[in-house]
């Protein structure tokens, strides 16, 4: 049976992460929600009726069979070995899981400069603060995030067809989800990552590599790949950046 991978059907999101390895994989996979009643079936799991043994928190969550999985690096540390996104040892695999926390680390930082206060009130009711929080993640975490993935990538020193890689030499899940911070960094904080992307030139090489993997560069291009908008993670607002 597929995959059914159960996100919200008008944002990229978190559910984006999960997506682009299953598109990469060429996985046979339901986009739940973006489907006739896919919404309210999505509900049934999240409001946790006694049905659902296990719900999920929150989606992204990914149903197999009668196992369902929620969070982000948890699904894909689920499907990174089912779908060849990962490399085969145990130290290999954990590595991949704390490289893809500590994005998931970054994902969270890059949100909250636009919803400092609560994700429940508008961005207009908490401008202020916003513009204070982003200041620090340009000045400081951004750059502190993208260094160490620049430190990674370093050591890790192996590249497969020119495009460096973060574990291993083959592409794996995290090379997809740096792809993916990246260019929702471009489209909140264009100047910001741009600047820091000079500085990480290897970081650039992913981001500019991996969309040449021929299933991904499809889905990338077609109607499936939802465009970056203000509901989602990363929001432009002009004024955030600098």
């Amino acid at each position: 049976m597929p995959y059914q991978l159960h996100y919200w059907p008008t944002i990229q999101g978190r559910g984006e992460f999960v997506r682009l390895a299953l598109e990469t994989a060429g996985a046979d996979y339901v986009d739940v929600a973006r489907t006739e009643a896919g919404v309210p079936a999505m509900m049934r799991y999240l409001d946790g009726g006694p049905e659902v043994k296990r719900p999920p928190f929150a989606c992204p969550f990914l149903v197999d069979g009668k196992k369902v999985i929620g969070q982000t690096a948890a699904i894909l540390l689920y499907l990174g070995p089912k779908l060849k996104l990962v490399p085969a040892g145990e130290a290999d695999r954990l590595w991949v899981h704390q490289v893809q926390l500590t994005l998931a680390d970054l994902v969270v930082e890059a949100h909250d400069t636009h919803h400092p206060i609560a994700s429940g009130l508008y961005y207009e009711d908490q401008k202020s603060e916003a513009l204070r929080r982003a200041q620090d993640f340009r000045r400081e975490r951004l750059p502190k995030f993208l260094g160490w993935c620049e430190t990674v990538l370093e050591r890790n020193d192996r590249s497969e067809r020119g495009v460096p890689r973060l574990v291993g030499g083959r592409l794996s899940y995290v090379d997809l989800s740096l792809f993916q911070v990246v260019d929702g960094l471009l489209y909140a904080f264009p100047k910001t990552t741009k600047r820091v992307l000079r500085k990480t030139p290897r970081v650039a090489a992913v981001h500019e590599g991996v969309p040449r993997h021929r299933r991904l560069a499809a889905y990338l291009a077609s109607d499936r790949r939802i465009p970056f908008n203000e509901q989602g993670i990363f929001r432009r607002y002009p004024e955030l950046d600098g």
